[in-house]
């Protein structure tokens, strides 16, 4: 049985994130955990963090129930700390997982990108990180 790590918040209702969990579910063992980082909203300097993690429980629960819909066996995730590595690290640390994916949008527009998050979280975990670019109107990390 399969259980998969996925690393997303905004890209969460892209069709790329949904074609790569499609694909994932075929298999009906499939396990997944999602965590949803709860990045800052906006890109002012302060930010409102009660309103973020919200936003992320709401993404958090759709995705979930899509991943129901798919047939998946199991499907569970948590709202994470801001930075996803460490959203990541602290989700490990009570799970195990054969593979992360990681969705973001593309160069020049991700944050998540330009922190270089994909080369970070590879160098901290020991599992497959497989890095899914949502298109450009997805809007999201």
């Amino acid at each position: 049985m399969a259980t998969y790590l996925i690393v997303a918040n905004r890209t969460l209702p892209s069709q790329t994130l949904a074609s790569a969990l499609a694909e994932r579910a075929a298999d009906r063992d499939a396990r997944f955990h999602v965590v949803v980082p709860a990045t800052p909203i906006g890109a002012g300097l302060t930010w409102d963090e009660e309103a973020s993690r919200a936003a992320a429980q709401e993404r958090l629960d759709a995705v979930l129930a899509r991943l129901h819909d798919l047939g998946a066996t199991e499907a569970s995730g948590e709202v994470g700390v801001p930075d996803p590595v460490a959203a990541v690290e602290d989700a490990l640390r009570h799970r195990s997982a054969d593979e992360i994916v990681l969705s973001t949008l593309p160069p020049g527009i991700s944050r998540w990108l330009g922190q270089d998050v994909p080369t970070r979280l590879r160098s901290c975990v020991a599992v497959p990180v497989t890095v899914v670019t949502a298109a450009t109107g997805s809007g999201g990390r």
